[in-house]
């Protein structure tokens, strides 16, 4: 579970006081957690959408464009 809480307050820490060398590090790991997270939830959701074409097909957005995504 990604802690916004956490991120947030290390945020406002360094734009205040600043952050240690270990804070530093923890922000960038939740900032990359974050993003990861994100973007699971991004292809889950293109996995769940299908478009009919002009022609009656059926795509899957996920299946089509799923390779794409980071």
């Amino acid at each position: 579970m990604i802690n916004l809480e956490r991120i947030n307050e290390l945020a406002r820490k360094s734009k205040t006081v600043g952050l240690t060398e270990e804070e530093k590090d923890e922000q960038a790991l939740l900032r990359a957690e974050y993003i990861a997270s994100v973007r699971r939830n991004l292809k889950a959701q293109l996995n769940n959408i299908d478009i009919q074409e002009k022609d009656g097909t059926i795509t899957n957005l996920g299946e089509k464009y799923g390779d794409q995504l980071p």
